[in-house]
């Protein structure tokens, strides 16, 4: 599968939600290291991908369940 590679402001910038709520409240509750983001090498610079995090959108969102019921 090929990946859209985002970082924390691109993502931020798509969901419309701040970079810092992504890093200290969604990070590793809602978006898990190894599904939706990585560290490339081993180092502190997240990557998130853009696909599973749509999945996790959706799964997540009562508008879209009931609208696709």
């Amino acid at each position: 599968m090929t990946y859209t590679y985002l970082t924390t402001e691109e993502l931020s910038a798509r969901i419309k939600y701040d970079p810092r709520t992504i890093r200290n409240q969604l990070k590793d509750s809602i978006f898990l290291e190894g599904t939706h983001y990585i560290r490339p090498f081993g180092g502190r610079k997240l990557l998130f991908l853009w696909e599973p995090i749509v999945e996790e959108l959706h799964k997540h969102s009562v508008f879209f369940e009931s609208f696709h019921g």
